[in-house]
């Protein structure tokens, strides 16, 4: 406590160099913790399960050539039979899209006929047969799967809705929050639409899309026993275990023999489900690498600055230092001035930045929709701030600590 007023005298010597390191210091605080913050989030989302077994699953995107959109209803049995048959197959279905697949419907669902106002819950639709279930690997919780005779044939344009649906628990406790969803009738679409029924309900699917959009109902999703005909179709494929290389290989050759009918080209035309996620959480992970390099960067440079500075001031104190030596104050005093100094100057900079962390966290909420940050990445933020400075002013205060008595007399 005796070196605060010498050192508070010392600062005002030196104002400009203390601004700049208490500014510096609050900067790197606000960017950090909200650079962490989006880091923890991005994190967060590429781990959300899709509630697909994902091993051993491959994804064909098949688009037909010269065919009739209508037609392509006996080639999509054709192919789907042809593929359950291909030696390392264990099941394979046809359709519209599937969990990160990245594009795919969506639609409100009501609990009312002729329900013109806002929808009970927004939900996917899976258009699939009764091998879905097998295909995702899901797990069927409550009701039963859809039986051969239930799944329809129908072009895209024409299907408003279906007598029984499968729907996600997460869908399920949306529109009915007592439990009681399976067995209850539900609305797809506006007026004049036959209800469906739910018969089933599984654990867990994720939504096709990893935007932040459809976060709001991205367990959301509903299976409609349809087979959808028209030029683009999508072949979902589970292989047996530890056959999945030979699938990669074999399935795309199995669908060119059964109707040359088609194209399968392309970077996402072929992809194992490892490859779906990598894809789509591409852009997310990216963010995450790029706010990491930019926290390292920042952290460096404000160490850098606190150790450039206090070098730089102990080179101007060096009678000083050396006089107070004389005087009969020992290495301990000499390095605990300058820790408490830099530490003064830290506290400063990171209530500051506290301000700025929290101010650009409010920013970023109102332009991007983001969640509010976390006090716990403010607090933490300001605790490794704080320790770096200690630690970035440790060298440079052992050297002021070896200041010889005699650098008193040396300019006399």
């Amino acid at each position: 406590m005796l070196q605060i007023k010498p050192i508070l005298a010392a600062l005002k010597r030196h104002k400009a160099g203390t601004l700049l390191i208490a500014m510096q210091i609050a900067l790197t605080l606000a960017i950090v913790c909200n650079a962490l913050f989006i880091i923890q989030q991005r994190v967060e989302r590429i781990s959300r399960p899709t509630g697909m077994d994902e091993n051993n699953v491959l994804a064909i995107q098949n688009r037909w050539v010269s065919v009739d959109g209508k037609d392509t209803g006996p080639l999509i049995k054709a192919d789907v039979q042809a593929l359950r048959q291909t030696p390392g197959v264990q099941d394979a279905i046809a359709t519209n899209s599937f969990p990160l697949r990245g594009g795919g419907w969506s639609t409100g669902v009501n609990l009312q006929p002729k329900n013109e106002g806002k929808s009970a819950a927004q939900t996917t639709l899976y258009f699939v047969d009764d091998h879905a279930l097998a295909v995702y690997g899901a797990q069927l919780i409550a009701g039963r799967n859809f039986t051969p005779d239930e799944v329809i044939t129908a072009d895209p344009k024409d299907i408003k809705s279906t007598a029984q649906v499968i729907v996600t628990k997460a869908l399920a406790d949306k529109l009915f929050p007592k439990g009681d969803a399976l067995g209850k009738q539900i609305y797809l679409g506006g007026k004049d639409i036959p209800p469906s029924t739910i018969i089933g309900i599984v654990a867990r699917l994720q939504v096709p899309w990893t935007g932040t959009w459809s976060d709001n109902f991205n367990d959301n999703a509903m299976l409609l026993p349809v087979q959808l005909t028209g030029t683009y179709t999508i072949y979902l494929i589970r292989a047996k275990a530890g056959q999945l290389a030979d699938v990669v290989k074999n399935a795309p050759a199995t669908l060119l023999k059964t109707s040359r009918m088609r194209v399968i080209s392309g970077e996402r035309a072929v992809r194992t489900y490892e490859q779906v996620r990598t894809d789509a959480y591409k852009s997310d992970r990216g963010m995450a690498i790029l706010m990491g390099v930019i926290c390292v960067i920042l952290l460096a440079i404000t160490a850098a600055g606190i150790v450039g500075l206090t070098s730089f001031w102990v080179g101007q104190r060096r009678k000083q230092i050396g006089v107070r030596r004389a005087l009969g104050a020992t290495k301990r005093d000499i390095l605990s001035y300058f820790l408490t100094e830099n530490l003064m100057i830290g506290i400063a900079g990171v209530v500051i930045g506290v301000g700025l962390a929290i101010g650009m966290n409010l920013w970023m909420v109102s332009q991007f929709e983001m969640a509010r940050l976390s006090v716990m990445y403010v607090a933490v933020g300001v605790v490794v701030l704080l320790l770096l400075g200690q630690a970035a002013v440790l060298a440079p205060a052992m050297r002021a600590a070896k200041v010889p008595p005699v650098e008193a007399t040396r300019s006399v």
